[in-house]
């Protein structure tokens, strides 16, 4: 058990020397901000933002505690069907002409376990900001062929959009609803690290 306890801290400590209060930014052609909702009880429907930036600055201690900031362009929601998106961008959901953005602020990013993190915020849509709790997965570090360090990171978690907002809704004759109240989020995401500038 010593054994493990040793070579488990060393391993945090390997990881804290890779982050060194860098600054991380999304690499956008690799990265994907998915969502997903239940259709008519019986299916699901998928969609991302095609539009995103974001970036996870680091504390001292690397990872731990890191600050995490996020935006998306609410017009750039891509169902892969037209009709459906342009309601999504309508007042009946997230009104992308007066609320151009979502955003995130983290508020605390923990280490749980092995590979795995806890990170809380604040999300705001539609002008409303509550309090999110969402499931991380490290995926490691790794240098490119130009000299770029880069990290993977695998984010779910789960909202009500009515907390947000997005109310809209039809009921259906079996009594369920046709759009689900709970929108899950399968985000994967790709940071390259903010090289330091040379004087």
């Amino acid at each position: 058990m010593k054994k493990l306890s040793i070579l488990f801290t060393a391993a945090l400590l390997s990881i804290g020397s890779v982050f060194g209060q860098k600054t991380w930014n999304i690499d956008g052609a690799h990265s994907n901000i998915g969502f997903v909702v239940t259709h008519m009880v019986i299916s699901e429907v998928e969609g991302v933002f095609d539009e995103f930036e974001g970036s996870l600055v680091e504390s001292e201690k690397g990872l731990e505690n890191a600050k995490i900031t996020f935006k998306a362009n609410i017009a750039s929601i891509d169902t892969d069907n037209e009709k459906r998106d342009g309601h999504l961008k309508s007042a009946d959901f997230f009104d992308a002409e007066k609320y151009p953005e979502l955003t995130f602020v983290s508020t605390s990013f923990t280490h749980v376990d092995g590979k795995n993190y806890k990170l809380k915020g604040d999300l705001t849509m539609k002008g409303v900001t509550k309090p999110v709790e969402l499931d991380v997965k490290f995926n490691g570090t790794v240098k490119d062929g130009w000299g770029n360090e880069r990290a993977g990171f695998k984010i779910t978690g789960e909202i009500n959009r009515f907390d947000y907002g997005l109310n809209w809704n039809a009921a259906l004759e079996t009594g369920g609803l046709v759009v689900s109240e709970e929108v899950g989020f399968d985000i994967n995401i790709e940071l390259i690290a903010q090289k330091e500038s040379t004087r």
